[in-house]
């Protein structure tokens, strides 16, 4: 039961829930904090954002031999307090872009606890890489490591520069194909750009050697959104990765680290069955410690599954909108401005509450309709919800990951701001 007796509801957490019919965000009623900050804004929640990390050290304590490092990826909310909270738990760092390091860096994580894993990256990229010296830096192709050894003549020969090997064990996972992010092309035929394939790896790691850098560990990663569904594929994935670290650790390679990368995440939909994280901590445990690896520490790089279920999007709604027989509920926010998931990856689904009344006995189809002139700019379509009216309050749920991230100024909106409480 959720507060004052009423039935939960399947999207209640520690960070959203009802009271009185109300929706309330941590301990505030969405009508209180939108009366001190106005709408849109954005709103995470710290107490569920430690609760998750929590869940995620609760599955893999005592099931494996070397440490687990929680790296966050931050390119799913690299909200300043966020990673000054994730920081001060314990979590270490997954960036994507120079950008992204400094602002690790900045938050107050050490160097030695960031793992840089770019693509495509460039030269100016690697020279600021290498300036920032205890960075791990993952390679992400044969043909980088050329570039990552001129770059070193310029300079960095003093320098210790540790790095790793992404490589692409040939299984991709991901809730849509844009978000599949191993094997030789996604679902939608798409050539997959990222890692090292699996008969290149001892040599990337070979040469790596040879340029003077020192190899510490082998990456992977499938892809975003996974399901319960997708646990037989993985387990698939995870068995490719120790066999490979048993044949470089044969080879002569001394590896720091296994990283199993990301892709759990929180539940988006009422139907989705959840990935079973236990399990999956579990079964990496136990293929680990049959393979007698010597490793120091296996890592996953949680993004959406620490944050997503942590944020909410609050707008207004301006006004009632009916045409040939649709019912807009017209709001001050837009979809590429605040949540552009909906209008970029079709099986995207975040869901929306009337906050300023919950539920009722009525309960029409309404599509939330954004401000910006593109078609696609809803942040859902025909949903079932109370009837809302002029001044409502609406609440995107869900939007913790990979909304803030991926927002932009089309139309010259700007971006709203974003509290934590």
């Amino acid at each position: 039961m959720g507060k004052k007796g009423h039935s939960r509801h399947w999207w209640e957490n520690d960070f959203v829930s009802v009271l009185d019919n109300e929706l309330f965000l941590g301990s505030h009623p969405a009508r209180a904090l939108v009366e001190k900050h106005g709408t849109p804004l954005f709103v995470y929640g710290r107490g569920q954002i430690l609760s998750n990390f929590k869940k995620l050290e609760d599955a893999f304590a005592g099931r494996t031999g070397p440490e687990v490092r929680i790296c966050f990826a931050m390119k799913a909310n690299p909200n300043p307090s966020i990673l000054k909270l994730l920081r001060a738990r314990g979590a270490w760092i997954d960036a994507v872009s120079p950008a992204e390091v400094q602002a690790a860096l900045a938050a107050g994580f050490p160097a030695d606890k960031i793992l840089f894993t770019g693509t495509s990256v460039g030269w100016k990229d690697i020279l600021q890489a290498f300036r920032t010296r205890g960075l791990t830096v993952n390679i992400d192709a044969l043909e980088q490591l050329e570039l990552m050894k001129e770059a070193r003549e310029q300079g960095f020969q003093k320098n210790e520069i540790r790095v790793s090997v992404r490589w692409n064990p040939g299984i991709g996972r991901g809730f849509n194909p844009k978000a599949v992010t191993a094997g030789a092309k996604s679902t939608d035929g798409t050539p997959i750009k990222f890692g090292v394939e699996e008969s290149r790896v001892l040599e990337a790691f070979e040469r790596a050697r040879r340029y003077g850098f020192i190899p510490v560990g082998i990456h992977q990663h499938l892809g975003s959104g996974w399901v319960r569904e997708d646990f037989e594929a993985v387990k698939k994935a995870v068995d490719r990765m120790v066999e490979k670290a048993s044949e470089l650790e044969r080879k002569g390679f001394s590896l720091e680290f296994l990283d199993f990368g990301g892709g759990f995440g929180p539940k988006y939909t009422r139907g989705q069955r959840l990935f079973p994280l236990n399990e999956y901590a579990g079964y990496i445990g136990k293929r680990v410690l049959e393979a007698g690896l010597k490793i120091r520490a296996i890592a996953v790089e949680p993004g959406k599954f620490l944050v997503g279920d942590a944020g909410a999007v609050l707008l207004s709604v301006e006004y009632m909108k009916e045409s040939f027989g649709n019912l807009f509920a017209c709001v001050n926010g837009g979809t590429f401005n605040m949540v552009p998931r909906p209008a970029i990856y079709t099986q995207a689904h975040h869901e929306i509450i009337n906050a300023s009344r919950v539920a009722a006995r009525k309960k029409p189809p309404v599509t939330v309709a954004g401000h910006l002139c593109e078609t696609g700019d809803v942040f859902g379509k025909e949903r079932p919800m109370p009837l809302p009216q002029r001044g409502d309050i609406l609440a995107v749920l869900c939007a913790g990951a990979y909304c803030r991230s991926m927002s932009s100024e089309f139309n010259m909106r700007k971006i709203p701001p974003e509290i934590l409480v």
